[in-house]
């Protein structure tokens, strides 16, 4: 191959890493199960038209970073930049817009052009939930409720819950002009970005990173006050929510989360063992537009980065998952003890039992290298003397104890034994 590396932003996950993976993955199945949620898989690439409408054309997502490609059809493709637009997508085909609700999650690869950073690779893996159909602070303040419960069982302690509020659409108007009189006199020193975001998606500005722009957002008019009474009433409903369930949270009105179709809750939880880039999952209640759809699918859902939640887990030193149970270890002296050895290694694999073997022709001394090299602990001789008389050694390669066992008996030892 002429370059034998991934492609810039991305990695490789060898077996040792993805038995990682697949503890997570397994953690999630197991929590949101309890919740009622299933298993949604989604393709990897959409119609491009999906997160335009979806995600809104003024997003960063869809204005900087998403990979958008033509297919041989000419049809405007794009891998997915984030999980929520393709499951509504799918969630189309069933009852949703008529208020009948869905519970499912989803975990895969997620592709964003940005430069990457801590946990986040231009390839990049998420968890997430929707639930779809229903609007009622209680789902949200659950949602939540679930995330939490997720990192605990994952063993992650010491992450904080921010939460605010983006009212409904009907709030944007009043509560964004208090911003934009107030940000019209400091436009000229801000960031780059910042002045674009004045322009194209005002609150934006408020989650800026940049120091002079945090500076400005910190003088910023209380937006809140200006949502209706009803805006008002949903969120101290979700705070109650948290309360009566237990979730401790920091009231953030900083927050917003970089996507247009949130309204009402949003939310972040964030640690201190990623260092600067610290948030590892987030989400909020939304209103979606899809293609040629007049009707918003409402629902309420968060995504978590994988990469991220194993950072954290190696900060707090709970990520490695247990050793795997070291395998038996079959060696084979000529040919027919290697077709015997086959036949006893597919046997013990029916019953659970991990089997390492050589199959082809090394000596005795090359094989016990590679027994230790797998780090069994038992290994199982066989050659021409031991197959004539029915039998087989077994050494301990812990004490260095060594017996003989009729091969009748063999297969019920070593399953008995592990």
């Amino acid at each position: 191959m002429a370059n034998a590396a991934p492609p810039p932003g991305t990695a490789d996950i060898f077996p040792e890493e993805s038995r990682r993976w697949r503890r997570l993955e397994a953690a999630a199945a197991d929590v949101f199960a309890r919740y009622g949620y299933g298993e949604l898989r989604t393709p990897v690439f959409e119609f491009t038209e999906v997160f335009q409408r979806g995600l809104g054309d003024e997003t960063e997502v869809v204005q900087k970073e998403m990979y958008t490609f033509e297919d041989r059809g000419g049809r405007s493709l794009t891998l997915r930049p984030e999980g929520t637009a393709g499951v509504m997508r799918a969630l189309l085909n069933t009852d949703v817009l008529n208020g009948v609700e869905q519970r499912v999650y989803y975990c895969g690869p997620m592709f964003r052009g940005e430069r990457p950073s801590a946990g986040r690779k231009r390839q990049f893996h998420q968890i997430g939930v929707e639930n779809v159909g229903r609007v009622a602070p209680e789902l949200d303040a659950e949602c939540i409720a679930m995330l939490m419960h997720f990192l605990e069982e994952i063993g992650i302690t010491g992450a904080v819950l921010k939460i605010n509020s983006r009212g409904v659409m009907a709030d944007r108007g009043p509560a964004g002009q208090l911003l934009r009189d107030y940000f019209a006199g400091h436009v000229a020193e801000m960031c780059p970005d910042c002045k674009t975001r004045f322009e194209r998606n005002l609150w934006r500005i408020l989650d800026c990173k940049e120091a002079a722009c945090r500076e400005i957002v910190a003088g910023a008019p209380d937006y809140f006050a200006a949502y209706s009474a009803e805006s008002q009433e949903y969120f101290a409903r979700v705070l109650a929510s948290l309360d009566a369930l237990d979730v401790k949270y920091e009231v953030d009105r900083q927050l917003v989360r970089g996507l247009d179709y949130y309204v009402h809750t949003v939310f972040e939880i964030t640690h201190a063992g990623l260092g600067g880039q610290n948030a590892i999952a987030g989400g909020g209640r939304y209103e979606l537009f899809l293609p040629e759809q007049s009707k918003p699918v409402r629902g309420v859902g968060f995504a978590a980065g994988m990469e991220r939640l194993m950072l954290v887990q190696d900060s707090l030193n709970t990520g490695k998952p247990e050793p795997e149970a070291p395998p038996v270890f079959l060696v084979s002296l000529g040919a027919a003890a290697r077709l015997e050895n086959l036949k006893l290694a597919a046997a013990l694999r029916r019953q659970c039992q991990h089997v390492a073997l050589e199959v082809e022709d090394k000596s005795m001394k090359a094989q016990m290298r590679s027994a230790n090299r797998l780090g069994a602990v038992t290994v199982v001789i066989r050659g021409e003397e031991e197959l004539n008389r029915g039998v087989a050694l077994v050494k301990d390669m812990a004490g260095g104890d060594q017996q003989e066992i009729a091969i009748d008996s063999l297969e019920k030892f070593l399953t008995k034994e592990k």
